[in-house]
């Protein structure tokens, strides 16, 4: 094994012990192993999908949008010692039919969930597979470096699965303007036009007002109804809704929101969607379509477009905290009132 200095051989990490209540604890540092790396992770960003990590607890370190310093390699790794990278949250196999094809988000043979599965960024250390690591630009702060991860890719590849079936998209509503919400803002704004309309409805004012900094449309739905706004802006209707609240109310309005051969993507996990079959989907020709995280090779374009709009993406990353105050950064993410929150080392 090669190493960039001397590892201890034991590191504090935070114990997701359930209740909402964070500890801290000491663990034996990793070692990787053959076709390996040690991460020292150096920001890790806090996600909605650890609500349940921090509510009831895990066995494992969680954290699961870590960015940091290659500072070890197991036997046969050849990324160099001191590469600064992020890691993608699935270990896909690269062997089974849907690798092959570039899905690797739905790997038949998946081996890990990093932070879920397996130890994550919330500790200094995290051992994950090579082919999971993507180096990244050492002029990207390592901070920012994490929007390639959810917030870029989740954001992007919805946007890129509404596409497959409405190329010419002119108008957007997202449901929900948490951090996965902001994101798909942003790279609507990047990957379609700055110009089209994007609507973007939640009821917490602190997100909507970044929303709107952002160039979205905000939507207060606790004073304004979706259909009086959209009309408003001299619309009938939206191309494409992306749904990333994971709300049966939110998927059901974006439904009604759309355009004839306009597209539903549902992102958020959660609640149900009902469907009139013939007027919501065969009359008008409308699509519903799941959107599961991003690519692995989405990480390339990503990782430009960072770098071309770093100043406009870094406006999500509201919030940054170290380590020792983790508790006090989910208590106010899960209040509502930040954007992307992000733990540095």
């Amino acid at each position: 094994m090669s190493t960039l200095k001397n590892i201890p051989q034991t590191m504090n990490i935070p114990l997701f012990i359930g209740a909402g209540r964070i500890e801290y604890g000491t663990k034996a540092t990793p070692t990787p192993g053959p076709g390996q790396l040690l991460l020292e992770v150096k920001a890790n960003a806090l996600c909605g999908s650890d609500r349940s990590q921090f509510f009831d607890g895990s066995t494992t370190t969680p954290g699961h949008e870590a960015s940091g310093i290659v500072v070890a390699a197991g036997e046969g790794a050849v990324t160099p010692i001191g590469t600064p990278g992020v890691a993608f949250l699935m270990d896909f196999c690269g062997e089974c039919r849907s690798c092959k094809s570039g899905f690797t988000n739905q790997c038949f043979n998946k081996r890990a969930d990093y932070g879920f599965t397996h130890d994550g960024g919330y500790g200094p250390y995290m051992v994950i597979n090579e082919s999971v690591f993507y180096p990244v630009d050492p002029s990207i702060p390592l901070t920012e470096a994490t929007m390639i991860l959810d917030i870029m890719g989740t954001g992007g590849h919805a946007i890129k699965r509404a596409k497959l079936v409405h190329k010419d998209i002119r108008s957007m509503l997202i449901a929900g303007a948490g951090p996965i919400g902001l994101g798909v803002l942003a790279m609507a704004k990047i990957l379609l036009c700055t110009e089209i309309p994007v609507f973007i409805m939640d009821f917490v004012p602190y997100r909507l007002d970044l929303a709107k900094q952002m160039g979205g449309i905000p939507i207060h739905l606790g004073n304004q109804s979706l259909a009086e706004s959209v009309q408003a802006a001299g619309l009938k209707g939206v191309d494409a809704a992306i749904d990333t609240s994971g709300k049966t109310a939110a998927r059901q309005s974006a439904l009604d929101s759309l355009n004839q051969r306009g597209v539903l993507i549902c992102v958020g996990h959660g609640e149900q969607l009902n469907l009139k079959v013939s007027a919501d989907l065969i009359a008008t020709e409308r699509s519903v379509l799941g959107s599961e995280y991003f690519q692995y090779h989405e990480l390339e374009e990503n990782h430009e477009l960072l770098k071309k709009h770093l100043p406009y993406l870094s406006q999500i990353i509201t919030h940054r905290f170290g380590l020792d105050k983790i508790q006090e950064a989910y208590e106010l993410f899960f209040q509502g009132n930040t954007g992307k929150v992000v733990i540095e080392h």
